[in-house]
């Protein structure tokens, strides 16, 4: 029987990959408690509460802040949870990312 609890893997999955982001890094750049475990449930899909979606919403835009410099800080788009997570209220499948020519090179 499926669990409804799992979503599979996730559009932050695919977006710390583009900005080559690891898990690590945003443990480490979080202000709050956030650890490995919950960066790799929100990875490869398993559901969230609203509030550790913000918490890992809040640690990604922190971490790709950090890479910025002050041209590109101006131009980002910040992204929300609904950004990152395909259950999350207010999600658009067809959604494009703002942010693309930001990404990191290589």
């Amino acid at each position: 029987m499926e669990d409804p609890r799992e979503h599979g893997p996730q559009p932050l999955d695919e977006l710390m990959e583009k900005w080559k982001l690891t898990n690590h890094q945003l443990v480490e750049t979080s202000t709050e408690q956030l650890n490995h475990k919950q960066v790799q449930k929100a990875r490869k899909g398993r559901q969230l509460t609203l509030p550790m979606m913000q918490k890992v919403c809040r640690a990604f835009n922190i971490a790709i802040w950090h890479r910025l410099n002050k041209e590109q800080k101006e131009t980002y788009f910040e992204y929300m949870h609904r950004h990152l997570f395909n259950y999350a209220k207010g999600h658009e499948a067809e959604w494009a990312d703002p942010n693309t020519g930001l990404y990191p090179s290589e």
